[in-house]
């Protein structure tokens, strides 16, 4: 089991805030699986997860959480702490 990273970043978007764990230069793919967003809809409703896959790693990591703007953004960071936690753990 890996640790769970700290947020690098909180980035305001359009509609969401994008709380950054992992740097996506780092991934070969990113993806945003159906699964995860299911996991984090539990949390925060209409959220978003990116998961990133390195070439010669077979896990699949989070990479950022995307929060709607109306929750605030340390709310955002919190909610996105927690999806994180449910996913990687």
């Amino acid at each position: 089991m890996s640790r769970i990273p700290e947020s690098e970043a909180v980035e305001e978007g359009d509609e969401y805030y994008h709380v950054r764990y992992r740097d996506p230069d780092r991934f070969d793919e990113i993806r945003t699986p159906d699964w995860a967003d299911r996991v984090s809809g539990s949390v925060s409703e209409g959220s978003e997860v990116r998961m990133g896959k390195r070439e010669d790693d077979d896990d699949w990591v989070v990479q950022s959480v995307l929060i709607k703007k109306n929750a605030g953004e340390t709310k955002a960071r919190e909610q996105a702490d927690e999806i994180i936690e449910k996913i990687e753990t």
